[in-house]
């Protein structure tokens, strides 16, 4: 095997590594990881994590003294700690101390706890790795804990009383936050908290003190399975508990639209009519607020990804899914005017969101009153938001308010002196850029708005 066919972030743990055989993912467990292995296969417990949806299911494809190869579910998008809304973070973490509690009923034990090994699919949080199971011995404290520490309560606290921007710095530490750093960004009144103070001040004050032992005097602690089966009780009810109050700007988004309910259902049964004439089963839609549009299509989806910079429109793009137990939207927060870059080791090991999304490939794209926020906030001209648009998705479902529409006309006055060079947004520029890139199939104007809708299929020879 060629150093190529390895995931570049399989090199961190000696049990075992991924890679990729005929564009499929696969795992290698090492011998060093055998035992834990067959236990938790004999024993059932992976079956019984996999019934219960804990744990992403694997098939065994080969098994030998030398190595043992299995080939885990495929999971179309994968998304990150950092493009979470804060609910979906919650989620996340209580399923980790979820699988902790249900290992040591078993006598195993998660050796780590890094928000990395957890995804969304099928409208639920899953944890992805299959290798971060170990035998529990007794009085043995969970060697985790301070990486859970670091990956989820102190991200979620730090949210709850920084905002949900905070959760974004997960794409800064790829190990987690550091704890003297949480320590120092959360409020004072935090240290009269008797958990918020023993799990982060208190623990902090401990890491800074343990390391400046340079001569490894600290002694090892020993901890009862009953203490630790309180101490994961007591994160789990904590988080449980936590809330987040803030207002922004698209989190009520379809509350404050500047056209009527009829030009609103009219917008909605041209895209449901023109995803359905195209017969697409994936689609992503970029600035897709709480998921309106995407339930408004009458064709059965099998992946349907909508992103949005809004965290509470996310949290209730999450919740609506939940509610309606919708396994084939996946919500989750993007900036389109800075996506997610590639991170760590060689920039490598988490894979940027134009790397992820062009793998997925979907069907159509749905840039549903995004193109003026692009063009006039981000100030990014149209060759190059076409060149965005074009590089992913076969087929591109495009509104473009026009100058008239006061949505443009506020966004227009916030330039200022500048405004002037805000002349080339039009639509007549907009058609003339777009026609370099795309074919237009389709044009409707939105009755009763100074809106345009387009379909547009990408050129082949652009």
């Amino acid at each position: 095997m060629s150093s190529n066919d390895l995931h570049s972030a399989s090199f961190r743990d000696p049990s075992g590594y991924v890679f990729f055989d005929s564009g499929q993912i696969k795992r290698c467990i090492n011998p060093i990881y055998f035992n834990q292995y067959y236990a938790l296969k004999d024993q059932g417990i992976y079956n019984r994590l996999w019934s219960s949806g804990h744990l992403i299911k694997h098939e065994e494809l080969h098994a030998s003294n030398t190595n043992i190869i299995i080939q885990p579910q495929y999971i179309p998008f994968i998304t990150y700690p950092y493009e979470w809304s804060f609910y979906q973070y919650k989620e996340a973490a209580l399923l980790t101390l979820q699988l902790q509690k249900f290992c040591l009923d078993q006598n195993f034990t998660l050796k780590d706890a890094s928000a990395f090994n957890v995804t969304f699919h099928k409208g639920k949080a899953i944890f992805m790795d299959t290798l971060s199971f170990d035998f529990y011995h007794k009085n043995s404290p969970w060697r985790a804990y301070k990486q859970f520490i670091m990956h989820f309560l102190g991200p979620l606290i730090l949210a709850k009383y920084n905002g949900a921007q905070a959760l974004k710095l997960m794409n800064a530490f790829i190990d987690g936050l550091p704890l003297d750093m949480l320590s120092s960004m959360l409020p004072l009144k935090t240290r009269f908290n008797p958990f918020i103070f023993a799990n982060i001040h208190l623990l902090a004050k401990f890491e800074k003190k343990h390391n400046k032992d340079y001569k490894g005097h600290t002694k090892t602690v020993s901890l009862s399975k009953k203490a630790q089966v309180n101490l994961i009780n007591s994160l789990f009810d904590f988080i449980s508990n936590l809330q987040i109050h803030e207002d922004s700007e698209w989190g009520d988004y379809y509350a404050k639209t500047n056209y009527s309910e009829p030009s609103f259902l009219i917008k909605s049964k041209q895209v449901d009519s023109w995803v359905g004439s195209l017969k697409a089963n994936t689609l992503i839609d970029i600035g897709g607020n709480d998921g309106t549009f995407v339930r408004g299509i009458s064709r059965t989806l099998q992946q349907a990804l909508v992103c949005d910079i809004d965290n509470n429109a996310i949290d209730v793009n999450y919740h609506l899914v939940k509610k309606n137990r919708e396994n084939f939207i996946l919500p989750f927060v993007l900036d389109v005017l800075n996506p997610s870059a590639s991170i760590g080791f060689n920039n490598k090991e988490r894979d940027s969101f134009l790397d992820r999304i062009k793998s997925f490939a979907p069907d159509v794209t749905l840039a549903l009153a995004v193109i003026h926020h692009m063009s006039l906030s981000g100030n990014v001209p149209f060759y190059m938001s076409a060149e965005f648009f074009a590089s992913f998705s076969k087929y591109l479902i495009i509104e473009f308010p026009k100058r008239e529409d006061s949505w443009v006309q506020r966004l227009l006055k916030t330039k200022r002196e500048f405004e002037g060079h805000f002349d080339f947004y039009n639509l007549e520029h907009f058609e003339a850029v777009y026609s370099k890139y795309f074919e237009f199939i389709e044009i409707q104007a939105i009755e009763g708005t100074e809106r345009v809708m387009y379909l547009l299929k990408v050129k082949d020879d652009r």
